[in-house]
């Protein structure tokens, strides 16, 4: 539905709803806005889809989400028809409720996106032209400078009386994990130039995020809420040396988590072996154990 391929009668002349009635089909999706409707049916639906709201779907959306997420770092794409369409179902979830509540259906979602893509890709739909060897980097100015205009029309359409009191830091999804939120932040905020051009100074600061939380630490009084705001201040660090590295931290933390599992549960087979429980281990001994795993997996 997202493609941008050119047909012959040139896209770029066609409107959204002109894009939305000859260019898309909702056949295929029909079976199951149906399948849909019928579970929630007030008479014969499913009791447990009957008793959903926007609220209670929020917790099953992410956990598909990372469902998906997951099955792609594993590299099982064979299983991922299978979780896009639970995603999928997930959508059509929400538009069912929406339909129920007179606020909007699927047919409302398909074309809000088609209006939104065909409006932030003026390249490809519209009159804006790009030279041949346009960069991303060039792109990207372009896709957001988009989005911030649509930022500002947004913030007038609530009510904000100038489009100087909007926030670069506006639209930012606040059930975001804290990890991609921290670096959405810090990349919006690089944008206007409030960034360190330099690794140094990034580096700086996280040791004195460090020394800071140890300060804390070092209280003859532990104040745990002084400890927190520290500790999330120094993971805020942390993320800035990772954008500026250019990694995903919650890609790079996922596959962290993933080695020390791996890793710890290498050292259980060694308890196993040696019929002990780990309980009975010395910390020496488990620490022997984690270091044979290691050496096993540089082999």
């Amino acid at each position: 539905m997202t493609s941008h391929t050119r047909s012959s009668s040139s896209i770029s002349e066609l409107s959204a709803k002109e894009l939305s009635a000859k260019e898309l089909s909702v056949t295929d999706v029909a079976p199951l806005l149906k399948i849909m409707e019928k579970l929630r049916d007030p008479q014969t639906g499913c009791p447990w889809d009957k008793a959903q709201t926007f609220h209670t779907l929020v917790p099953f959306t992410l956990e598909e989400a990372y469902e998906v997420a997951d099955t792609i770092e594993r590299l099982a794409l064979d299983e991922l028809p299978d979780e896009l369409g639970d995603l999928l179902f997930q959508v059509v979830f929400y538009c069912q409720l929406g339909k129920e509540q007179g606020r909007f259906d699927f047919s409302t979602v398909v074309n809000k996106i088609i209006d939104k893509l065909t409006r932030r890709h003026p390249h490809v739909f519209g009159d804006t032209i790009f030279e041949a060897d346009a960069s991303s980097q060039q792109m990207k100015a372009n896709w957001e400078a988009i989005k911030a205009n649509e930022r500002q029309q947004k913030a007038l359409a609530a009510g904000v009386a100038s489009p100087s009191r909007v926030s670069v830091l506006d639209d930012i999804a606040r059930a975001q994990p804290a990890l991609s939120r921290s670096i959405k932040i810090q990349q919006r905020v690089a944008r206007v130039g409030f960034d360190w051009p330099e690794l140094e100074p990034v580096v700086a600061k996280i040791h004195e995020e460090i020394d800071e939380v140890l300060a804390e630490v070092n209280h003859t009084t532990l104040n745990q809420a002084n400890v927190q705001a520290e500790m999330g201040d120094l993971l805020f660090a942390v993320v800035n040396l990772a954008r500026h590295l250019k990694v995903d931290p919650e890609q790079a933390l996922r596959q962290a988590n993933d080695k020390f599992e791996r890793r710890f549960q290498g050292v259980e087979a060694f308890a196993r072996q040696n019929n002990k429980a780990l309980e009975a281990h010395s910390l020496e001994e488990l620490d022997a154990y984690w270091d044979m795993v290691k050496a096993q997996e540089s082999r």
